[in-house]
């Protein structure tokens, strides 16, 4: 099993993801775009997962990478047709990549807050399956305005009405951070985009404030994450993978 990972800074990884890929011996390839590197060969794998980050989709000239990027997701998604999971920076990027519109929010979000599916993710064969509502760390002040053609919206909050959608019947995209760990906040807060930041939300008290809540809350973020896997990535990357093999196995 072959997983291409795309990051946007080393502190934003798959965090609790990691320890259910490596049960499964699962392969991660990393590509951390912050650091000049892209990707090559995207045939090789069989799902695509896309991390937070500090950068924002419309930042192509600070960050020419982007558009490199969202080309990658293109490929993935709508030429290959393999499995996608987005979250927070690339819950946005696969919305701008297939079709929508990401704009700044109205209200950011930061917290360990819930977010209530909607009558299409109380049928979602992936989001039905979480609780209702289902708790997630939110740290974003950019937010999806319009879906793409073709998606479904499966989640919302008051403050972040598509908290959760999915794209055809196997990319999806989490607004909210289910894969935060106990150590999150404290490396995130260290980024300089985030530690040079006069906002008061990114204070030392509140980051304080932050740490101790996705602490107190971590059985229910984590939980969450674990069904997401079992439900979405883990059969996907079977189907995928048995898909691969099996068209490899005709070209011989």
């Amino acid at each position: 099993m072959n997983i291409l990972v795309f990051q946007h800074a080393t502190s934003e990884n798959p965090g609790s993801f990691c320890e259910l890929f490596h049960a499964d011996g699962a392969a991660l390839h990393i590509i951390e775009f912050d650091r000049g590197q892209k990707p090559s060969a995207l045939e090789r794998f069989d799902f695509l997962m896309v991390m937070g980050g500090p950068q924002n989709v419309w930042q192509e000239d600070e960050y020419p990478w982007l558009k490199d990027e969202k080309a990658a997701i293109r490929e993935f998604v709508l030429e290959m047709q393999r499995p996608y999971l987005g979250i927070c920076l690339g819950h946005q990027l696969l919305a701008e990549a297939v079709g929508g519109r990401v704009e700044a929010a109205k209200t950011g979000e930061i917290g360990v807050l819930t977010n209530t599916k909607t009558d299409a993710g109380r049928r979602d064969p992936v989001v039905s399956s979480l609780p209702d509502p289902f708790t997630a760390l939110q740290w974003h002040g950019a937010e999806v305005t319009a879906l793409p053609q073709d998606a479904e919206l499966l989640a919302s909050s008051p403050l972040c009405p598509v908290q959760a959608f999915r794209y055809g019947d196997r990319a999806y995209g989490f607004q909210g951070h289910i894969e935060a760990t106990r150590d999150t906040i404290r490396k995130w807060a260290k980024l300089p985009e985030y530690e040079k930041c006069d906002d008061p939300a990114y204070s030392p008290d509140n980051i304080n404030r932050l740490s101790r809540s996705v602490e107190a809350n971590l059985t229910d973020i984590n939980a969450v994450a674990r069904t997401v896997y079992e439900t979405l990535i883990r059969p996907a990357i079977i189907k995928t993978t048995w898909t691969r093999r099996q068209a490899d196995g005709n070209s011989r």
